[in-house]
Parts: C-alpha cells; structure tokens; sequence
C-alpha cells in the first residue's frame, strides 16, 4: 500500500505565474546536470500538477494521474475523466512492460444499426457525434486506478489535490481553448457546457478569462475520496446516464448496469525489432500499436537512414509502407475480444516483406488492397470509421527510472458536446464502422454490446539493443496519429535527430489515400513532384500534439509540440 506523506499544496496563483514563464517554452530541455525526472504534456497546468508529484517521490502513475485530473479541467476539448485511454508503464525494477486498456465500451443493448437511418443509410457525422448515442462507458478513471493499485506511491487521493484546487480558484482561458470555443457550433446548443463555457450573449468568453469549476472539484473530491467507484455507481453515474438518455435530439442507451460494469484491462504489449532497437506499443482495441510496429517492419527491408530527411524520396518510401500498413488496418483490425487479429503474422518477417516488395519507389500505386496474412482468413468487409482529432498525449518518467506514455481522448473536440458533473463526456461510439457489414461480409470494426471501438491512439516505448529505455513518445490527431508517431520514431532512430528536433521536423501523412503535407513547411515544396509520380497531394495544416522523452549519454533530452500549447518540465 502506497505509504501517506504530507500533503504538499501548490498555490493556484504560483502556478498562474509559472504557467506564464513555461507557455512559450518550445526548445529541448536537456539540463546541465541529468534531471532526475521529466514529464512532457500537452498544457502547462497539468505538466506542473505531474513534475510536483514527481518532486514528492511520487511514480510516474501517480504523475499521470494527477496530469490527467489537471487535463481534465484545463484541456477539456481532448480530454477527461468523460473519457478514455491507453497506457504503457515501464517498471525499471522488474524491466517489465505493462499496458493499460481504459478505452470506452459500448453499451450492453446497443445494435449494429445504431448508425443507420431507418432507410438504411448512414447518419451524417455530427448528427451520431453530437448527443447522448455517441458516448461510451467512460474508462480513465478505472484504468488509472487499477494501475496506481500496483504502482502508486503517493495516497489516490492527493493526486487529485492540484485540480481541485484550481477548478475552485480557477484557471485562464488559453488562446487555444477560447479559439476551439469561438468555432464550435455545437458545444452552444447544450445547455450545461454553453453556461460554463459561453457569455449570455453566445459568445465564447475571452481568452485569460479566469474560468471556476465547483462542480468539477466536487466531482473530482467524491472520486478522490471514495475512490473509483464513486465515479461508476450512485450519484456521478446516475448523472451520466441520465444526461446521455434524456438527451433531446441524439438519445443514448447507456444504463447504470454499463456503467457499474465497466472493467480497465490489463494487455499484453506488441512489440517488434526495428534495426537496433525494440519499440514497443499498445494492443487492439488500439490499431496504433500494430500498425506503426508494422510500417517500421516493412521500411526495415528498405535503407531508411541513407535518404535525406523529408526528401521527395523518403516521404515516397515512407508514404507506401504506411499505405500498405493501413490497408492491413482497415479490414483486420479492431476490438480483440470480439475477433481474433492475427497479430504475429502481421508482424512477421516474411510477411511485412512481401508487403514491402509491393513498393515501387518512384511510382505510387496507392490505394493498397489489404493483404491475406492467413490462408484461412475469414472474408471482412473495410472499415469506414471516421475519427477526427481531439486528444492528449503525455510522456513521463520518474526519479525511480519507471517511464509512462498516455494518450487520452473524448474523441472529438468536445466529444458529445454533453457535460456532466463539470467534464465532458466522449463520443468515442463514433470511432466503430457506421456500416455493420460491407458486399465483402461483416466489418471487424463494426458496432456490438459491450465492445470497445478501434482507436488509432498510438501511446510507444522504443528500447536499445540492450533492452535500455530509449524513448517515450505518443501524440493526439485521429487516425494521423500513426502518422505522427512514424515519422518521431524514424527521425530519431533512422536520421538521429534529438527529441525536439524529431517533433518539429514537418509531417508527411498517408493513410492508404491521400498524401497529407504539412503546410508551410519544408515538405509542402515536394507536392508538385510527388504528384508527378502519382499521389494525390493536400497541403493542410497536421496539428499534432507530441509530446516524448529521449535518453542520449548526456542525459533525458524532452521534447513538446509547438504545434499546441505543451512543455517539458524536470527537475
């Protein structure tokens, strides 16, 4: 049992003024001694509640927890307890690699059509997102205790002392919550959020408008005090439920039976070989794990560090093994307690190098078809799941060496656009397939009782040749997370880039379609050239959100995304 220490309390106005030092922050942090600790997070407020638990001796869970709570109030366009998430925890002592499944579940009397019209037809995306059908049993609450039950150091109840405390003084609106609110059409229809979030007159309140919460620091002191089930039965669930059923355009089905009967659950990794290292992700119902461990297994059958960085050449090569990686995804992967995924075959040599023997450098051929990694594979039709980009990404590792990589969602931004008890509730219902089954035969993906939708959230850990904590990375942005994370994990191991450097190089995105380069980059210069060869190419902004921790002889270089508001802090 996790041994009480004295309650160190940081005045909510200390962190105002550190939030204002640490905002524009966006160089490596590499000290001259090796810090002791690190914590890398999307919002300056939820990096500062993790590094004071970690300055108390706490692990890197309690860390995490205590940054989610904070996230939870501060960054509620991502993420929450209203939401889910993915965890890996590295234990130094033991040189074990544990996962965390805290993702959504579906209720237990939901149907495969939930997403069809009376007709048949598909529901327009925002008519299934915004409302009660869209939000599953919320699952971070529950994943975040069961982990804390083994590696806790600090009380679960002192974790939760930074946000309560701020949801009560409260906090400034940042510039990129206020400009998320401005745009927003549906967040103002409901009438929870609009009185939270909303002038009388309808308009989003100003950015360093200080922003209270009682009704999250009530909800965060009952769960601080009672524990995780306070959260899944009496009160806060009933809230839940009632808000998600009594909605008045998009109802739910969610009961009170989904919510006492919701469990977080321990996985085993996937992990595969890449050149000298070993990286390492999170297991279905995540796609993120698989697919990223098998674009890297197939680039290994190319010579990745000879290309120059973001040439015409790399962003071909990479582009193609992230195509054929993502036509495996989009008809083999999802829940895998309902299914039964081929993992070993998926990443196995001779497979991802038939895979790669598809790439013609210089002459793309996408769309790929998926391939047939089992003789007997059973027929499956392609998945249509939209997921669109609203999460958080958080690396951690503690005093004691233990490292944590979250990534947390609501899904969209402000999922459901319900709140209750002072937090969103997600929308993660919309990640399943719309359509149940395609001419090909049943969508993998598709919408069952008590399943978990497929996810993209690519939460990674990369060890040496010697089995020595390497990196810790992981990054928000819908089914670009993928994406994201490649391109970190190739910059640094193939190109031996450092942490920062890797997260600001510009990305290059393809999901088995469309070329993605990033705008007003270095890489939008190779559109005409890489459409010459064949690709579609959009130049758009690709708003990530990593956030990684490096280990180099020197010591933990950190890096933060300057494409949102993150920072790195140690000690």
């Amino acid at each position: 049992m996790p041994i009480a220490q004295p309650l160190l309390i940081r005045s909510c106005g200390l962190i105002m003024l550190m939030t204002l030092t640490f905002l524009f922050h966006r160089g490596p942090v590499q000290a001259q001694e090796p810090p002791k600790f690190m914590i890398s997070a999307a919002n300056p407020l939820a990096a500062e509640a993790g590094r004071d638990m970690l300055a108390r001796g706490g692990s890197a869970i309690d860390a995490a927890i205590a940054t989610q709570m904070m996230l939870t109030l501060v960054e509620p366009q991502s993420s929450g307890i209203g939401g889910g998430a993915f965890l890996l925890y590295f234990d130094k002592g033991t040189k074990q690699l544990e996962t965390y499944d805290g993702r959504e579940k579906a209720p237990s009397v939901i149907k495969e059509t939930h997403f069809l019209n009376a007709d048949g037809s598909k529901k327009k995306f925002y008519e299934a997102v915004v409302g009660g059908g869209s939000v599953g049993v919320p699952g971070v609450v529950a994943m975040m205790a069961k982990a804390h039950e083994v590696h806790g150091n600090l009380p679960w109840k002192d974790l939760f002392t930074p946000a309560i405390a701020l949801a009560t003084e409260g906090f400034l609106i940042s510039p990129r919550l206020h400009y998320l609110l401005d745009r927003d059409e549906y967040l103002r229809t409901k009438p929870s959020a609009a009185a939270y979030f909303y002038e009388t007159d309808g308009s989003a309140k100003a950015a360093g408008t200080r922003l209270k919460n009682p009704v999250l620091a009530r909800t965060l002191t009952r769960i601080a005090n009672e524990g995780p089930d306070a959260f899944y039965h009496g009160t806060i669930a009933e809230e839940i439920v009632e808000t998600v059923r009594s909605d008045n355009m998009n109802p739910g089905v969610l009961s009170l039976a989904d919510m006492a009967n919701y469990k977080a659950v321990k996985r085993e990794p996937v992990c595969a070989p890449y050149r000298a290292h070993r990286v390492c992700g999170m297991s279905p119902p995540t796609s993120g794990g698989i697919t990223l461990l098998q674009t890297l297994r197939i680039l290994e059958n190319w010579d990745v560090p000879t290309l120059k960085p973001g040439s015409t050449e790399a962003i071909d090569l990479i582009a193609q093994a992230s195509a054929l990686a993502f036509a495996d995804r989009g008809k083999y992967l999802a829940d895998g307690d309902f299914i039964d995924i081929p993992i070993n075959r998926l990443l196995s040599p001779d497979y991802t190098e038939s895979r790669a023997n598809l790439i013609s450098p210089g002459e793309s051929q996408l769309p790929f078809e998926a391939g047939v990694p089992l003789q007997k594979q059973g027929s499956l039709g392609l998945d249509n799941a939209i997921e669109l980009p609203s999460t958080s990404h958080f690396s951690i590792l503690d005093s004691f060496g233990n490292a944590v990589s979250m990534t947390t969602s609501v899904e969209n931004v402000f999922g459901s656009r319900l709140m209750v008890g002072g937090f969103i509730l997600n929308n993660q219902l919309t990640d399943f397939s719309f359509a149940p089954e395609t001419e090909d035969g049943p969508v993998a993906n598709r919408v069952q009782p008590n399943k978990r939708p497929r996810s993209s959230m690519s939460p990674t850990i990369v060890f040496d040749a010697d089995g020595n904590l390497k990196m810790v990375i992981g990054s928000p942005g819908g089914s670009r997370i993928i994406g994201y994370v490649l391109k970190t994990v190739v910059a640094t191991l193939d190109w031996k880039m450092g942490m920062q450097e890797a997260i600001d190089f510009p990305h290059f995105v393809n999901r088995n379609g469309a070329l993605d380069l990033e705008a007003d980059t270095a890489v939008a210069d190779h559109q005409e050239p890489l459409e010459e060869i064949g690709y579609k190419v959009n130049v758009r902004s690709l708003n990530s959100g990593l956030h990684g921790i490096l280990m180099t002889p020197k010591g933990l270089e950190g890096g933060a995304d300057p494409r949102r508001e993150g920072i790195v802090l140690s000690q």
